[in-house]
C-alpha cells in the first residue's frame, strides 16, 4: 500500500488539464458536499468557468438514508443557476461504490433535465457496486475495503489526502 498520497492541488490540476479540452463555457460546475464541493470550486477557478459553482448535499437522496439516518452536518444544496438542457461536470473527491454519484444524479434530475452529465474525481478508488464511471480522474488507485480515502481541507485552506 502506498504510504503517502500525492499533493491534493497537484491532482487537481492534472484533473483541470483533462477535463479542459472538452469544457464548453457554457458548462456548470456542480460539486457534492464535502470534498466535492472542494475540487469544484478549485477547478472552477482553473477553467475560468463563468457561471457560479453549485453543491449538492445527496444526504435525503442516499439508498442507505433509512439505515443510517441524517448525517448531523446537513447543508442545503445550492443551485444557484437553471440546470435544463445545460451541460454539467459533476464532481467528486473519492469514487469509491457509485452510490454517492448515483444519489446526486437523481437529485440534479429533481432540478431539471440537463443536456449531459460528466463525473469528474480526485481519486478512483475501485470497489464498484453500481456501473457508474468517471469520465475524469487524476489518480487511479486501488485501495482495501477496510481502507477510506479522505480529503480534508485544513484551516488555511490547503487540501490534502491521507489513507484512514
Amino acid at each position: 500500500m502506498h504510504a503517502s498520497l500525492p499533493d491534493a492541488d497537484t491532482l487537481i490540476a492534472r484533473l483541470a488539464e483533462s477535463v479542459a479540452p472538452t469544457f464548453e463555457p457554457a458548462s456548470l460546475i456542480v460539486g457534492i458536499h464535502s470534498g466535492g464541493v472542494w475540487v469544484a470550486e478549485r477547478l472552477h477557478a482553473l477553467l475560468q468557468c463563468a457561471s457560479p459553482v453549485g453543491a449538492l448535499d445527496i444526504s435525503f437522496y442516499r439508498d442507505d438514508f433509512s439505515r443510517i439516518g441524517l448525517h448531523p452536518q446537513v447543508r442545503p444544496s445550492s443551485l444557484p443557476f437553471d440546470l435544463e438542457n445545460r451541460d454539467i461536470l459533476l464532481v467528486d473527491d473519492v469514487l469509491h461504490t457509485g452510490r454517492t454519484v448515483r444519489a446526486a444524479m437523481n437529485e440534479l434530475f429533481d432540478y431539471g433535465r440537463p443536456a449531459s452529465i460528466r463525473l469528474a474525481v480526485l481519486v478512483d478508488r475501485g470497489g464498484r457496486e453500481l456501473p457508474i464511471r468517471p469520465d475524469f480522474a487524476a489518480l487511479t488507485l486501488e485501495v482495501p475495503a477496510h481502507q477510506n480515502i479522505n480529503l480534508s481541507r485544513l484551516d488555511d485552506g490547503h487540501l490534502t489526502l491521507s489513507l484512514a
